[in-house]
């Protein structure tokens, strides 16, 4: 099988550490497997995309010593794809239209029962006040979710995905009951916006031809996600490699309001890449 894989951020903010963390491993592997390392921008979100962060990440990226080919794909032009995927999941009855809010979410839930998971990877596990909607009924103010119960119902066996990354490498395979206790009818489209993050990511991951994703610990439990979406749509599920996070001095994973450890940062002081791979803890090359 030829390696590919990618690095895929959102343009809505600087890179920093943690962002270069998970793009060298993901091209130190690829090149380690004579692979393919390929960037993708993350941009659905066309109101918290910015073109400026776009430019600053391929500048940083390439400071790192990456490289890969073009063109990038923006998840932005991606709409046909993403469409023709939530026309497929529609076909078979398995999507409907949620006028929710969050606030919505929030009172409808309820008060939580002890033992009972309240959040999973999609945010508050919805408590299906709109299941039973039909799609034909869908305004542009509408989500859309997946009736997760009837996906189960027509999934046959489920899959099972490997994982080779440090903390949970092995093979697992997805639970019914799990899934429903911890996932619920999680979103596959927002509103005003052609998917959400869990379809989008698992349809552009198949445009790609995408053998390996390497991401951070934080998304393994949405793994669970992508491989029952990808199940649904009849794609291959990709090899997974989960690594460690890179935290700040209190424990707390970096996000792209921490300016202090932003890469262009590091750069306008004068630092080298070497120095980056050295601070993360990365061999040179």
């Amino acid at each position: 099988m030829t390696f590919r894989t990618r690095f895929a951020p959102s343009p809505t903010g600087p890179l920093h550490l943690g962002h270069a963390y998970s793009a060298l491993i993901a091209s130190d592997q690829a090149r380690a497997a004579r692979g393919t390392f390929l960037l993708r921008m993350d941009d659905i979100d066309q109101v918290r995309s910015k073109s400026e962060f776009e430019t600053q990440a391929k500048d940083d990226l390439r400071w790192l010593g990456l490289d890969w080919p073009d063109p990038v794909m923006r998840q932005s032009q991606s709409h046909t794809r993403l469409h023709a995927a939530l026309d497929q999941l529609a076909a078979q009855g398995l999507i409907y239209p949620c006028a929710c809010s969050r606030r919505d979410i929030e009172t409808a839930a309820g008060a939580p029962q002890e033992g009972v998971p309240t959040h999973g990877p999609d945010g508050r596990i919805y408590p299906g006040t709109c299941r039973g909607r039909l799609m034909s009924d869908r305004t542009p103010d509408d989500a859309v979710r997946l009736d997760l119960r009837k996906a189960l119902a027509v999934a046959g066996p489920l899959p099972q995905f490997t994982e080779t990354g440090p903390q949970f490498a092995g093979t697992h395979r997805l639970d019914a009951d799990d899934l429903i206790a911890t996932i619920g009818d999680l979103a596959v489209a927002r509103r005003h916006m052609a998917a959400a993050y869990h379809l989008g990511v698992v349809v552009d991951d198949h445009a790609q031809n995408i053998t390996h994703v390497i991401r951070g610990q934080d998304l393994f439990d949405a793994t669970r996600i992508h491989v029952l979406l990808a199940h649904l749509l009849g794609l291959p599920v990709p090899v997974y490699h989960h690594h460690a996070l890179i935290r700040d001095d209190t424990g707390k994973r970096l996000a792209k309001r921490d300016d202090a450890r932003a890469l262009a940062k590091y750069r306008a002081e004068g630092a080298r890449a070497a120095d980056i791979r050295a601070l993360l803890g990365l061999p040179a090359v």
